[in-house]
């Protein structure tokens, strides 16, 4: 994937791997020590033991790799610092280069790694793996791992965790701390990852910003940092024509539900102007619900694309409640034939399943497609590495296309990924993805570029879900919504 990103924007990078390996590589031939580097990341793991545990037994699970090397550092400043602490390490033959001349430097008791080995422990470092473990665990650690009841402080990433995808392989620790160095690699963000990490501390161990941003990231994590000088703030003379036009289709009387949520949203995320646009028989529903929201009834496909190709329309929602039959299909293709920036969510996707080409050929880059992992198996291959296949499919599709869940990824078809971080689990609820559509194509008909909607979307609607908390449902949010942009703005 190539890294297109600004180089501000690496600031908030994913590194992969491979780009964390070259980032190390790059910070010793600029004249950092390796062992200096070591000796850093072995001390912010040692300063995270210290908060957590006051007092107490320690025990440092040492690998045959470089984090092994961090946790002897960690186990030696412990125990100076008069910690008790005793090192069970793996292959302690195996070590090489900084992470040997750690080791020669510990000189308390060393241990095989076994249950016993953990048994009595107040605090387990977990030194074993890092994010660039290549292999499934073997079974006898998998075991191990499941039977830790003290808390764990993993180094890097919990030892069984796939840096670059999140995913477990055959088994990984469950940490309450998770302490990285220089920037956080994918794993941290994606699920599973990012409940088996805990808290995860980014410590400082002296690469700089420049030394990062030469490895051109293509991954970052969706902060607002990122975009909050682009929102789209009304001008101190702004009227509601000059905040855009929002058009969101409705579907049938059983299904209206959907559309109002999505078209409240777009009137919450700035749009001037919102309209629900819906067949004749569903006018009625649509009208005894709204206040601000606007009503409009087509008599079929062309009357809609009337509508969408008007001057004063500036961007769609399609979907939410829409229908899965031919004439959605219809009226998506007239809603793209106006060029207009496009919210394709739900059943505007479901539709193309058995004729997705149709829809690769008439969708352009002003687009942003919602799906969640059902609607995305209907249109794109799936894998199982959610990067790729995000990837893949946004190059495929032509536009942005945001794959939703706790750990919502967006890509545009320049390769640029963003992983959604502060998803809440209470979101998981029907109607939750009608508000999502919403809010982008809100900002959509405000004028933000596609990217930036779909990002800006994303995090605005995670937000406002994790104030809601507990007993969430999908009409909360667009009320949550306002204090979050309150402090969006200062």
């Amino acid at each position: 994937m190539t890294g297109l990103w600004p180089g501000d924007a690496t600031r908030h990078a994913l590194l992969t791997i491979a780009e964390m390996q070259e980032v190390d590589r790059r910070a010793v031939a600029s004249g950092v020590p390796e062992d200096v580097l070591m000796e850093r990341a072995g001390a912010a793991v040692a300063k995270a033991a210290m908060k957590r545990l006051p007092s107490g037994r320690v025990v440092v699970l040492a690998g045959p790799g470089g984090n092994g090397g961090d946790g002897f550092v960690a186990a030696r400043i412990l125990a100076e610092r008069g910690w008790p602490v005793r090192v069970g390490a793996l292959r302690p033959d195996a070590l090489t280069g900084a992470a040997r001349r750690m080791a020669d430097l510990w000189t308390g008791e060393i241990a095989p790694v076994t249950e016993a080995c953990v048994r009595d422990a107040d605090l387990v470092i977990d030194a074993l793996f890092g994010a660039g473990l290549a292999r499934n665990l073997d079974p006898f650690l998998a075991g191990l791992f499941s039977g830790i009841r003290a808390p764990v402080i993993a180094v890097d990433i919990p030892s069984g965790v796939d840096g670059d995808s999140g995913r477990a392989r055959g088994g990984a620790v469950t940490a309450h701390t998770t302490v990285t160095f220089c920037r956080r690699k994918p794993g941290h963000v994606l699920m599973p990852g990012r409940r088996l990490c805990g808290d995860v501390t980014v410590a400082d161990i002296g690469i700089g910003d420049s030394i990062v941003a030469a490895v051109s990231p293509g991954i970052v994590c969706n902060t607002p940092a990122l975009w909050q000088d682009r929102w789209p703030w009304p001008a101190p003379d702004a009227h509601k024509h000059a905040r855009g036009h929002l058009v969101v289709l409705g579907g049938g009387l059983e299904s209206s539900g959907a559309s109002r949520l999505a078209a409240a949203a777009g009137l919450r995320a700035g749009a001037g102007l919102v309209t629900c646009a819906m067949p004749r028989a569903a006018l009625l529903a649509h009208a005894v619900h709204h206040t601000a929201v606007m009503n409009h009834a087509f008599a079929g496909a062309g009357d809609f694309a009337g509508l969408m190709a008007a001057g004063h329309v500036h961007a769609g929602v399609l979907g939410p409640g829409a229908g899965t039959g031919e004439g959605t299909r219809d009226l998506v293709m007239a809603a793209l034939a106006a060029g207009k920036p496009l919210v394709l969510d739900a059943d505007a996707l479901t539709v193309f399943r058995d004729c997705r080409q149709d829809l690769f050929d008439r969708l352009h880059e002003h687009c942003v497609l919602t799906p969640h992992i059902g609607e995305f198996r209907r249109l794109f291959d799936w894998t199982g590495e959610r990067l790729r296949d995000v990837a893949l499919a946004a190059a495929q599709a032509g536009c942005i296309v945001l794959l939703k869940g706790p750990d919502t990824t967006i890509s545009d078809h320049h390769g640029r990924l963003a992983v959604n971080a502060n998803g809440s689990p209470f979101l998981a609820t029907a109607g939750s993805g009608d508000v999502l559509a919403g809010i982008i194509g809100g900002l959509l008909a405000q004028g933000t570029r596609p990217l930036d909607a779909a990002m800006m979307g994303c995090w605005l609607h995670a937000e406002a879900g994790e104030r809601c908390g507990p007993g969430l449902v999908a009409e909360d949010l667009a009320g949550r919504m306002a204090p979050v942009l309150e402090d969006l703005r200062h």
